[in-house]
Parts: C-alpha cells; sequence; structure tokens
C-alpha cells in the first residue's frame, strides 16, 4: 500500500499519542498502520509539512540524552531515586543489561527478558532504550523509549528525556503535557510486558521526565503522574478501528507511493476519510493538506472540536447558516434554536444601531514641492 521499494515507517509513542488523541481519523489510521512517510506523502500532495524537529533540536536533544546516561547511568538512576523512590536504597551499582537483538522482534524478546531478569535479581537496573509492542488497532507497534528503570521492589518505571529547559523546578506545560501523552504509551506497552509474568510486577504510573536545567546541560527531574492521560489513551486506542477493515473499504490497487502522480496520489488519500481539527497541525504531517480540504468542503471541525461538538448535526457552515436563517433544520434542536436565537439578536443589534453614517470625503491631497 505505501508502494513497493519504500521502506515502513516504524510507528513511534509520538504518533500513537497524536493518534489517540483523534481516533476519529482513518485517514491517520490507515496511513500509521502501512507505515507510510506522512512527510513526503504531504510534499508530494503539495502540501508540505512544518511539522516535526530541527535537525538542530535533534542533535541537542542527543547530546544531552548521552550527558544523561553517562557513565552507566549514575545521574538519571539519582534522580529516579530522588523522585520515584526515595525510600529505597540508594543505586549505588546498577545493572545495565545489552539489550542488542535482531530486528524489532528480537530486541522485543530481549527486553522481556531482560526485565523478567531485573524483576527478580533486585537491585537497580536501567534498561537503556528497551523495545516494546502495543496492539493498534490490530497491527503490531514496537516502541523504543528512552529509558526503563527496574527499582528493587521490582517495580518498573518509564524514563522520558527531552531537550526543553526546566526553569526553577517548573517546565512549559504544553510540552509536559505532550511528554506525559508520549509516555502513557510506553506505561501501556510496559504493562502488556508486565501482564505476561507471574505474579505481574507493578508498573509505576509515575514517570521520571528529565530536562535541561535552567537552559544549562545539568540534568533535572521531575515526577508526572500519567493516569490521566494512560486511561484516556487506553480508551481512544480502544476506539480505533481495525486496520485491516480500513483497508478492505478502500478501492482495489489503492497506493500512497510518493512517487505517483500528483492525481493519482490525491485520489488514494481522498479514498479514506479524514477528521482534521485545528490541533491536528501540531501532530500530523498531513495536517495543511487536509486543512485545505476542509476549508474547501466548508466543514466545521476546522474551526475547533468543541465548536463542532455544539453544532451537533450541523456539519458544514453552509448548514449552520441556513439553520441560524430559519431555511432548514429541526426547530426542536437545541443547536438550531441557539442559532437562530444569536440571529434574531444580531438583527435586532443592528437595527438599533441604525444605518451607519456615511464616511466623510477624503480630502484633496496638497501637492508639496520636492525638497532639493
Amino acid at each position: 500500500m505505501r508502494g513497493p521499494d519504500v521502506p515502513a515507517r516504524a510507528l513511534d509513542a509520538r504518533a500513537l499519542a497524536a493518534l489517540a488523541a483523534n481516533p476519529g481519523c482513518r485517514r491517520r489510521a490507515i496511513l500509521d498502520g502501512a507505515g507510510v512517510d506522512k512527510a513526503r506523502l504531504a510534499g508530494a500532495l503539495g502540501a508540505p509539512s512544518g511539522f516535526g524537529q530541527s535537525q538542530f533540536a535533534l542533535t541537542r536533544g542527543n547530546a544531552f540524552e548521552a550527558k544523561v546516561k553517562a557513565d552507566g547511568g549514575a545521574e538519571l538512576l539519582r534522580l529516579a531515586h530522588a523522585h520515584l523512590d526515595p525510600g529505597a536504597d540508594r543505586p549505588e551499582a546498577a545493572a545495565v543489561p545489552d539489550l542488542a537483538a535482531q530486528g524489532p522482534e528480537g530486541r522485543t524478546a530481549r527486553t522481556a527478558l531482560a526485565l523478567r531478569e531485573a524483576t527478580r535479581a533486585g537491585g537497580w537496573t536501567l534498561l537503556d532504550h528497551p523495545m516494546l509492542a502495543l496492539d493498534v488497532a490490530g497491527s503490531l507497534a514496537f516502541l523504543e523509549p528512552d529509558a526503563v528503570v527496574v527499582h528493587p521492589d521490582g517495580s518498573w518505571s518509564v524514563v522520558e528525556i527531552k531537550s526543553f529547559p526546566m526553569v526553577d523546578g517548573s517546565a512549559d506545560p504544553a510540552k509536559v503535557g505532550a511528554a506525559a501523552r508520549q509516555s502513557a504509551v510506553y506505561v501501556l506497552a510496559l504493562e502488556d510486558v508486565a501482564a505476561r509474568l507471574d505474579p505481574p510486577p507493578r508498573v509505576h504510573h509515575r514517570v521520571l521526565l528529565v530536562c535541561p536545567k535552567d537552559f544549562s546541560n545539568l540534568p533535572a527531574g521531575r515526577a508526572v503522574d500519567v493516569r490521566k492521560q494512560r486511561a484516556v489513551t487506553a480508551r481512544q486506542l480502544a476506539r480505533l478501528t481495525r486496520i485491516d477493515e480500513i483497508a478492505d473499504a478502500l478501492p482495489e490497487g489503492t497506493c500512497f507511493a510518493p512517487d505517483r502522480p500528483a492525481e493519482e496520489l490525491t485520489a488514494a488519500v481522498e479514498a479514506v476519510p479524514a477528521t482534521y481539527a485545528p490541533e491536528c497541525l501540531a501532530a500530523c504531517e498531513l495536517a495543511f493538506h487536509c486543512r485545505e480540504r476542509s476549508r474547501a468542503a466548508g466543514a466545521v471541525t476546522r474551526l475547533g472540536r468543541p465548536l463542532r461538538a455544539e453544532l451537533g448535526g450541523l456539519g458544514t457552515v453552509e448548514d449552520v447558516l441556513a439553520a441560524a436563517r430559519g431555511e432548514s433544520g429541526d426547530p426542536d434542536d437545541p443547536a438550531v434554536a441557539a442559532l437562530r436565537r444569536a440571529a434574531q439578536l444580531r438583527a435586532e443589534a443592528l437595527r438599533a444601531a441604525g444605518p451607519a453614517a456615511p464616511r466623510p470625503h477624503a480630502e484633496t491631497p496638497v501637492e508639496v514641492p520636492a525638497c532639493r
């Protein structure tokens, strides 16, 4: 579906969190499930994406992560002890198992084995970039958190390392929220691994967020409770339509390869319904394309999900205006009644204001001689 010679793009936790935030978007579900590179697809459609991290941000983030994990993760484990488990013994010497294996399936199995061994051994263990798997709408997604810490009591915690600063102990709430949603996906995947052990170890719902302190390169930690994000993500992922069901409804031969002609590619993308909302601009590479189509169709979803929810069955701007004018719509519908009342109040206000005063004619400009 993505093309015979196009490599699959892995589905990461950030993409899963965005997908869970918009479970009604079948377009994103099928493209992510098929491993389509949405950034290349958006460029081929003529709506290149501005979504994603800059190369500078990636380089800075990798350098900071390497610093945090230096010396066997001593600083990271110190932060985990201080913020997640201060009652446990200090992590004087921690195990850092080798998680290398062939392919994502092999790495997933190696991670599960390392977690089981660390749980039985006791003591602190740091898993650097483990590989987890999570079933998403019938398709297996492989996830790679920054780190997972096994506590001396056998419980597990997710560690998320970000490059945005933590100033005076607090960071940008929007960025912290995005990190929490991403970490919630890792927590769900860890819970799947834990459920296969007997007895199942505890997976903490408080994750460790590590950021640079006060614009320096020194790490600072903060415990973030992701119980709400975990519950929402689990519920939304359960609502996703299975990818094979979406694929079965597509025309025969549908292909999203970026090298296809623009007309053919546009038809393939439009064959899958999308649910655009302004929030997509910060989460999806196809947001510009979907916004353009949403504007052309006059869909009210482009004005935001809260407004869309208020309008009930009125799906387009034309429907809304017609209902406000009394040309269509059920008068008993609360949304229609509210629109007509608003239109009536507007008309009364305009009548009370009277005709607009005529604007004075502009004075004839005076010609000023040029300076010498």
